[in-house]
């Protein structure tokens, strides 16, 4: 369905973007080969068109007036979006509704679906049932049958590892793998993301299962409204339990502990890839069909920017984080220049004058008075990189009681400003 249009904020589009599109873009996506597990070769000459007309047409979307800097020149990614993710304003975006296997970026739409319906302190033992129907080759934390965890626990192995075996055990707290993807998709409908069907909870390649880079960073940018998944996502390193061993004469239990660390490499950084200045989640995926996919957010002047980047065809070592790290430098330079493409619609209940959307702290995390912080660590036996790092300047602040109304910006509650460099 289309987005309802703000009247006087598009401006139409010029010359060079048009140009920019053929030019430099375009010819990746032609030239690409074919993936013989994506949906099609190239973006469909018609895609949606929620959030805008532009947006449903392939190619690349930017608006190119006076003082705009030029896209980076070496993007191989099939799509690509870059909003601002307080007004929803899209500043550029690259087949923004090309439907492809979103792997475990799809995981967002998991956890803004899921959390919210279980305490952190909520413990679950683990039983061969919750485990059961892990796709071959998942990533996997290190659940153990018959061990008990906190919901806590299974979250960060959720957001730090990309767990399929934390995803399964909260599945079936959930009712099951199958109500889950039930409640999964119709969360996506809530959220207007028309272009998502779930097949699996954990993004783990299934025929027929697509999101695309408008719907993903729609799933962040509803996720990171709630506290618990900002704290997740930006959790650096984390102790996580290990299984019980016997101890002592009278041969008592004890579980050690062993590190995780978050695969989120503009988060925790890599040899070839620095920690990204402003870096505060969200969510990578990595599989043989949907290749690399990363929704991202950052935040450098006051400006908060969303970055969602999926399979780029340079297959080099951290490509997808590469491109994004290039897209987010655009996008704050670009900030407050460029003419918006389109934007980031609401939820269905907040499309309506008057109605607020659902999901805001107040309603889902018990108030706003822990504060996370961006690189912090969980938990007590915490260490590394991540440990005390501190927040510089101020807080971004909720509208009067976290309402969403349409037309009005959507800021991010408490995000966390900067995170330094190690």
């Amino acid at each position: 369905m289309p987005a309802p249009k703000k009247t006087g904020r598009r401006s139409v589009l010029v010359t060079s973007a048009t140009l920019l599109s053929l030019s430099v873009t375009a010819p990746a996506a032609l030239a690409a080969p074919t993936p013989s597990t994506s949906p099609t070769a190239t973006p469909p000459a018609h895609m949606s068109q929620v959030g805008g007309a532009r947006l449903g047409q392939p190619g690349t979307q930017v608006n190119l007036a006076g003082g705009v800097p030029a896209l980076p020149k070496d993007l191989t990614a099939r799509s690509w979006i870059v909003s601002d993710a307080e007004s929803g304003d899209i500043l550029a975006a690259h087949n923004a509704h090309w439907k492809l296997p979103p792997a475990s970026t799809l995981k967002m739409l998991f956890a803004d679906t899921v959390l919210p319906r279980f305490p952190k302190t909520t413990a679950h033992k683990v039983v061969p049932a919750d485990l059961a129907g892990i796709g071959a080759g998942s990533s996997m934390v290190g659940i153990m049958e018959n061990e008990t965890y906190t919901v806590h626990d299974l979250w960060l192995g959720v957001f730090l590892r990309s767990g399929n075996d934390a995803v399964h055990v909260l599945s079936s707290m959930n009712g099951g793998v199958d109500q889950t993807v039930r409640d999964m998709q119709a969360h996506a409908e809530e959220l207007q993301a028309l272009d998502t069907h779930v097949i699996s909870p954990d993004g783990y390649d299934a025929k027929g299962q697509v999101s695309s880079a408008y719907d993903l960073t729609l799933f962040a940018r509803s996720g990171l409204q709630k506290k618990d998944f900002r704290e997740y996502c930006s959790t650096v390193r984390a102790k996580f339990p290990g299984g019980s061993a016997k101890t002592g004469k009278k041969g008592t239990s004890a579980r050690e502990p062993f590190e995780i660390q978050n695969t989120n490499r503009l988060l925790s950084g890599d040899s070839d890839v620095p920690v990204y200045q402003g870096i505060a989640g969200v969510k990578n995926g990595n599989t043989t069909n949907a290749g690399a996919t990363f929704t991202g957010v950052a935040e450098r002047g006051g400006k908060v920017l969303l970055v969602t980047v999926m399979n780029p065809e340079k297959h080099e070592h951290n490509e997808v984080y590469k491109e994004t790290a290039k897209l987010l430098d655009w996008g704050f330079r670009a900030a407050g220049k460029a003419s918006p493409v389109g934007e980031l619609v609401p939820p269905k209940s907040a499309a309506q004058p008057g109605t607020s959307a659902s999901g805001g702290d107040a309603h889902r995390s018990g108030g706003s008075g822990s504060k996370p912080v961006a690189g912090s660590t969980a938990g007590g036996g915490s260490r590394g990189m991540g440990t005390a790092l501190a927040v510089v300047g101020g807080l971004l602040v909720l509208l009067a009681g976290g309402a969403f109304l349409v037309n009005r910006r959507w800021p991010l509650p408490d995000l966390m400003r900067r995170r330094p460099r190690p």
